[in-house]
């Protein structure tokens, strides 16, 4: 069977239009954080099948889509994988609230297979390949506006690589890329989302290790509608709080929140 290439498996630039029957309204388009592109494609693929309303998911990194937001951006629902990006918008009044949590992730370390990177949870293998001079590229999404990447920094600065491995970076715009760069060949790896990583299209080209959480700071996700969401993008808000969308996200390795 023919595997499918990795820019065709993380769907980076368009965003995606579920087939669904016309509709006289337009679709809510709702900006999602990169690491939930697998679960929240599969979790909008159930609601529309329960309900039969049409989503339109945009994926891309939090920072980028807080400031379109403030530009005005005509996203309905905002899926942050750094809850801190909700807040900064609800104390500006760009929300309608403060949002609810929706998940906890995870990184990891992952190669793909035939690298000389050999994943482990406290990153010695990368470390042994920096001393020795045999480390190449290694992908991390950009710090300055991803939240996995930022979260990746501080991992690596806990280990104490961060200096040491400036000249190997490469700087995903955001996880779903970082994962595309990490895969590709043309580096040894990189630290992803652990929702991307267990993605079966994913899991078959490497392996992965989980970083330990108390490496860095929390990945606390929070998701809320902006001002002018109407009734379908309120259902789908509603939907990913549900027991079907919240077992996906499990299956996905997101720590859920406490119901009610």
């Amino acid at each position: 069977m023919a595997v499918r290439p990795l820019a065709l498996i993380f769907g980076l630039l368009a965003p995606l239009v579920l087939s669904l029957p016309a509709s006289s309204e337009e679709p809510p388009v709702i900006a999602a954080a990169s690491d939930l592109q697998f679960a929240v494609t599969e979790i909008a693929a159930a609601f529309t099948a329960e309900t039969g309303q049409e989503v339109r998911l945009a994926f891309g990194s939090t920072g980028n889509f807080a400031t379109q937001i403030r530009e005005g951006a005509p996203f309905q629902l905002f899926m942050a994988a750094d809850e801190t990006f909700i807040a900064q918008l609800h104390a500006e009044g760009l929300t309608r609230d403060a949002g609810v949590p929706y998940a906890e992730g995870r990184i990891v370390v992952m190669a793909p297979h035939g690298s000389a990177l050999k994943p482990d949870a406290t990153l010695d293998n990368l470390a042994r390949l920096l001393e020795t001079g045999k480390l190449g590229k290694f992908a991390i999404a950009n710090p300055d506006h991803a939240p996995y990447g930022l979260r990746a920094a501080e991992a690596l600065r806990h280990r104490g690589l961060w200096d040491r491995i400036q000249p190997h970076l490469v700087l995903g715009e955001n996880v779903s890329q970082t994962a595309q760069f990490a895969l590709s060949g043309n580096a040894d790896g990189g630290i992803i989302a652990l929702s991307l990583a267990l993605a079966p299209e994913v899991a078959a080209r490497g392996d992965h290790a989980l970083i330990p959480q108390d490496w860095h700071d929390p990945l606390l996700q929070r998701m809320v509608l902006l001002k002018d969401a109407g009734p379908v993008a309120e259902a789908f808000y509603g939907y990913m709080q549900s027991p079907p969308a919240r077992e996906i996200m499990v299956r996905y390795g997101f720590v859920l929140p406490e119901e009610g």
